[in-house]
Order: C-alpha cells, then sequence, then structure tokens
C-alpha cells in the first residue's frame, strides 16, 4: 500500500504551530503526557479484556517501557495497551474530536504569549511531544488485529500513514529530539521527571537501558489505595492532572474509603478552573469507574449527576462485579448507593467550604455555580442542601448572598423573594423594572444564567417565601414603605402625586388605541421611578428574557413574539407632559410607538420596525427643533 498523506485539521494545526513557537515554562510535561496517554491505553485494554479474554492473551502484565538512544538522538514511549488502527489514528492524532477542546481552540487569540499560557492551563496531550521533538513516529497495533501501522509527522501542518510492522498489540511513540533538548537523553533526567509528575501511574514504568534487566522508575501501585498520610500534596496534585487530563491546581480534594454493607474508595477534585468541556450538550459527568482497582469505564452517568460533572476522579469498588456492563450499570442498585453516598459527600464538603472559607467558596461558585444549579432544577433529593449551598449577586451587595441572608433581611411587608433574569449581572443592575423596588430597599436577586430561567418556578419557595420575577405581573409594592427620603424630595413626591390621575388614565386609553394588538395592556406603573416606560410580562406569560432564550435556541420556531404590557411613569415629566397633551391626535400616536420601541431597546429586542422608528424620531425632532 502507498504512503498516504493527510492533513491536520485546521484546530490541530492551530495548536501545534503554537507548541513549536511558544514552548510551556516546563517542557518535560510532554513525558508526563505521553506516559498518561499510554497508561489510559493500558486500562482500556484491561477493561475489554475482562469481556474478550483473547485480546489479552500471553500477554496480562501491563506496562510502559521507555528508551532512549543518544546516538540516534531518540526517546521512546511504548505500551502494550490496546493500540490503535488506521482509522484510530486519523481520529484520534490528525482531528480535534472532543467539543471541549474545540472551545478552548476557539479562545486563541493569535497573540503567541496569551494562548502559550492558555495552552499551558488546558493542555495539548499527545501534540506536547512536538514541544521537544523535529519528528514524532507512531508505531501501533490495535488488539485483536494483525495489521500494524506507522503514523510519522514534523508537526508542521501534515502527516503520513503507512502498513508496518510490530510484534504485538500496543503502541510505541518515538521522539527524534530537536536541537537543544539533550536532557530528555539522560538517565537521571528521565527518572526525576518519572518521580516527579508519573510516580501515581498504577502499572510499572520501566527504563529498558540494554544493560541487564529493566528498572521500575515508579512506586506502580494506585494512588487513590495509598493512606492519606503516606500522600504528598503534589502526588496528590500529580494524579489530579493525569485523571482530569488538566493543568490547574485542585481546589479540593475529597479522598476518603467507607466501609460497611457496600465498600467502595473515591479520591475526588474539584478544579480551581473551569474545565473547557464544562458546557458540552452532553452534559456527562467525567469521573472513572474501578472495580478492585481495574478500570471499567470513564463514562458512567449513573456515578454522579449531570449537575457534578465539574468533578475530576476516581471511585474504586470491591463489591461491583468486574464483568459489569452498560445496562447493568444502569439498574445496579449498588451503584446508586454509591451515587447518593458521593453526592451527600460532595455536598457535604462544600457546605464546610461555605462556612469556614466564604471567600475560597465565592470563588468556587462564581465558577461552578451555573452547574449547580443545575441540580436545584433536576436534583429533587438534594434540593435543600443545594438551595443552603446557592450564592446569589443582589441589587443591595457587592459580593455573593445566600437565600438565607436574603430573607434573614427582608423589608418589613415584603413578601416575595424577588428575582430578574438576563444576560449579566451588571447589565441587570441598570434595568428600569427594578427602579421601584430599589426606592424602597427591596433586594431583588440578579440571575444571569440560562438555568435561571427554570429553576425558582420549580422551587417555588423558600422558607415559605415565593420567588416572584419582577418583570412579570404587578409590582405589588404598597406594602413595603418607602426609604426614607429628605424633606425636600418628600415634598417633590407629594407634589408629582397630585398629577391629575383623569390625565393618565385618558392617556393610558390613548396608548392602547394606538398601539392596538403591539402590547398586552397599557397601565401606570408602581415599579419605575426614573424611566418613563418599561415592559413587563403578564402574569402566567412567559418571560422576556426567557423567550429570547428559546428564539436563540431555535425551540420555539416561528412561533410569534407574546404581547407584553407596557407600563408608563405617571411621575416621569415626559408622561406627564404627553398626559396634559392626551388629545393632541398624531403626536400622541407618535409618542406611544416610540415609547414601546425605547421600551424594547432597553430590553435588548430590536424595534418592530426600523424605518417608522426612524420617521418618528426624525418628526419629534423637528417639532423640538422648531419650538
Amino acid at each position: 500500500m502507498a504512503t498516504e498523506k493527510f492533513t491536520f485539521q485546521t484546530e490541530v494545526g492551530r495548536l501545534l504551530d503554537i507548541v513549536a513557537h511558544s514552548l510551556y515554562s516546563h517542557k518535560e510535561i510532554f513525558l508526563r503526557e505521553l506516559i498518561s496517554n499510554a497508561s489510559d491505553a493500558c486500562d482500556r485494554l484491561r477493561h475489554a479484556g475482562l469481556t474478550q479474554p483473547e485480546l489479552t492473551a500471553g500477554d496480562t502484565d501491563f506496562k510502559v517501557t521507555l528508551a532512549f538512544d543518544k546516538e540516534a538522538r531518540t526517546l521512546s514511549v511504548a505500551d502494550n495497551g490496546i493500540g490503535m488502527d488506521h482509522d484510530d489514528l486519523i481520529a484520534t492524532l490528525g482531528t480535534i474530536a472532543s467539543s471541549g477542546t474545540q472551545t478552548f481552540v476557539s479562545k486563541l487569540t493569535g497573540d503567541e504569549k496569551k494562548d502559550a499560557q492558555l495552552i499551558g492551563q488546558f493542555g495539548v496531550g499527545f501534540y506536547s511531544a512536538f514541544m521537544v521533538a523535529d519528528r514524532v513516529e507512531v508505531l501501533t497495533r490495535k488488539a485483536g488485529d494483525d495489521t500494524s501501522w506507522l503514523w510519522v509527522s514534523d508537526g508542521k501542518g501534515e502527516f503520513t500513514i503507512d502498513p508496518a510492522e510490530r510484534d504485538a498489540r500496543g503502541t510505541t511513540v518515538t521522539l527524534y529530539m530537536a536541537k537543544g533538548e539533550d536532557e530528555y537523553l539522560e538517565r537521571m533526567r528521565i527518572e526525576r521527571i518519572i518521580k516527579t509528575y508519573s510516580d501515581h501511574i498504577g502499572i510499572p514504568i520501566v527504563l529498558a537501558t540494554g544493560e541487564g534487566e529493566p528498572e521500575t522508575l515508579n512506586t506502580a501501585s494506585a494512588l487513590w489505595t495509598r493512606p492519606k498520610k503516606d500522600i504528598t500534596a503534589e502526588q496528590y496534585t500529580e494524579f489530579y492532572h493525569h485523571v482530569g487530563h488538566v493543568f490547574d491546581e485542585p481546589w479540593k480534594i475529597i479522598h476518603n474509603s467507607v466501609e460497611g454493607v457496600l465498600s467502595y474508595t473515591n479520591l475526588l477534585f474539584i478544579p480551581s478552573t473551569p474545565p473547557f468541556d464544562l458546557f458540552d450538550p452532553d452534559r456527562k459527568p467525567r469521573v472513572k469507574l474501578y472495580v478492585k482497582r481495574v478500570f471499567i469505564t470513564d463514562d458512567c452517568e449513573e456515578l454522579l449527576p449531570s449537575y457534578l460533572r465539574f468533578v475530576r476522579g476516581i471511585v474504586d469498588s470491591d463489591d461491583l462485579s468486574l464483568n459489569i456492563s452498560r445496562e447493568m450499570l444502569q439498574n445496579d442498585p449498588k451503584l446508586a448507593k454509591i451515587r447518593s453516598g458521593l453526592v451527600k459527600r460532595i455536598l457535604g464538603e462544600l457546605k464546610k467550604t461555605a462556612e469556614k472559607k466564604p471567600e475560597d467558596y465565592a470563588d468556587f461558585w462564581d465558577s461552578f455555580g451555573a452547574l449547580m444549579k443545575e441540580g436545584i432544577y433536576e436534583d429533587f433529593t438534594n434540593r435543600d442542601a443545594l438551595l443552603e449551598l446557592a450564592r446569589f449577586r443582589t441589587t443591595e451587595s457587592d459580593g455573593l448572598v445566600s437565600l438565607a441572608e436574603y430573607v434573614a433581611r427582608m423589608k418589613e411587608g415584603q413578601e416575595a423573594i424577588y428575582t430578574i433574569t438576563g444576560d449579566a449581572a451588571a447589565q441587570l443592575a441598570r434595568s428600569p423594572q427594578l427602579e421601584g423596588f430599589r426606592a424602597k430597599g427591596i433586594e431583588v436577586l440578579l440571575l444571569s444564567d440560562p438555568v435561571d430561567e427554570f429553576w425558582p418556578g420549580g422551587v417555588g419557595t423558600f422558607q415559605d417565601k415565593p420567588f416572584k420575577s419582577v418583570t412579570r405581573g404587578g409590582a405589588d409594592l404598597d406594602k413595603v414603605a418607602d426609604r426614607e427620603k429628605p424633606a425636600e424630595e418628600s415634598a417633590d413626591d407629594t407634589k408629582d402625586a397630585a398629577t391629575d390621575a383623569g390625565a393618565v388614565d385618558t392617556l393610558v386609553a390613548a396608548f392602547k388605541l394606538a398601539l392596538g394588538e403591539r402590547v398586552k395592556d397599557v397601565r401606570a406603573s408602581q415599579r419605575l421611578t426614573d424611566s418613563a416606560v418599561c415592559l413587563v410580562a403578564d402574569e402566567g406569560d412567559m418571560d422576556i428574557h426567557l423567550e429570547r432564550l428559546l428564539k436563540q435556541h431555535r425551540r420555539m420556531g416561528e412561533v410569534p413574539e407574546t404581547p407584553r404590557i407596557l407600563e408608563l411613569n405617571p411621575r416621569h415629566p415626559l408622561i406627564r407632559g404627553l398626559a396634559a397633551a392626551a388629545g393632541a391626535g398624531d403626536e400622541v400616536v407618535d409618542a406611544a410607538h416610540l415609547l414601546l420601541d425605547q421600551a424594547r431597546i432597553m430590553e435588548g429586542e430590536p424595534v418592530a420596525d426600523p424605518a417608522e422608528f426612524a420617521r418618528r424620531l426624525a418628526a419629534v425632532m423637528e417639532k423640538g427643533l422648531a419650538a
């Protein structure tokens, strides 16, 4: 078969270019990445061999073998794991399949220094080999196949694949070291890297020197089986890097064993920065399941709920079957008990941090609060615990606020927990719908995550206080006293209150007639103090922000917009002036349409008819200049 030549996927090419020109500050991690990949390949074959023992026949002692040749300037990392076939090579080494990685690539700016820092945080796995190598060869044979393949690339845009010869299954990655990288061809340097980064690997990492028996360089025992007192912070961190394929520091480590009717060990990590695959549509947890130290799967949706998918680590149980199938996982009551115990443990650790180190917990909430609120909506069993952990930005606080704190400082006469939803807390804080609440000192939760449209309605109440959106229905503020004001302001309010109510009613009627079906209703507002108008949803109608989200995700098709209620501020000078001239025909009609468009713009909505909006605005400005 002739040599096949391929071009890297565009995203891979961009990564390789940055790796080649903006190297990590600690380049030795390339060896960690290659060893981690080799270990994963062995884990996967050990699991496949449970149901297909012929795949491992004759070679059940898994290991990773290192070798170097100073004269040839090569360093190789070999494993006897599951191996790859022709299509696997293209999919694994030529294409970015993970949507999390694609998200990462979309963040690249073209600025080498910034992108190098970003790559250092995220990591590029196999491609890190090109930090130290001019050429990389991958010789591989998939378990159960007779054909071997050789993948070759210099990391500059193309790779080739040829049929080849390999004595047995597995993969050998050979690096032809670049000029100036001689240190990675030194025995002591290699040993030090293994002790620093890969001592936790649960299979032997051996160095073949050609001089007698190969030497094992690592402890070769599963880290989670060791006593906690014997594990250093550095070893925990490196295991986190290995199991999570990430490069940040763990925010929290949860390592414990449960014994009794059901026994298991968990070593879980909460990241300090959000993983790039956090909002993948599949929402899969990323914790690995082991049984009796044998890897089973890293795709076990039954192990943790999807809202805890930011958690990385392993769970190992002696009480599950080694031959457990996908169908058995879905229906195994033992796994359900493990899941329940893990969730309670994680939420319990988060509660301790929230109480003892609120500033640290605020960092966690900023990173993962949106996912925790998914749990409030989905996990009825743990809802109370999740509500206790929830934190919010509000109109009355610079920091994060718990629901218990909010309820404790509710105003006398306030009967609901008020919320407003939108795209950003800073933008929400300027919403005209908040003016009346702010005037009375009523705190409002600023909810800026998409899930915020759903969980308050699902929860209903907290400590018997209902959740109520400030952009829906009547404001209902009469029962709460205004903030104390200076005497001059109070006198002005009294004067404004004397505005002819009959004139405002006439203006409302004129606006209803002018706007027709473009609005559901027009009414005087309790919630406005500074702005002239605002739009609100009627009680029971879909919230404005939710409707916009659904349209963005094409969930509503061509369904027409729900008409909204236009509220007028009877104390605003413009409304008072219009009320005095409510019989002025075309002027009031133009004003009604312009104010409706103004209210739409404040909601982030486009005007209904840009040409008519421009005509009316020009006409009003002409009259103003003429006056």
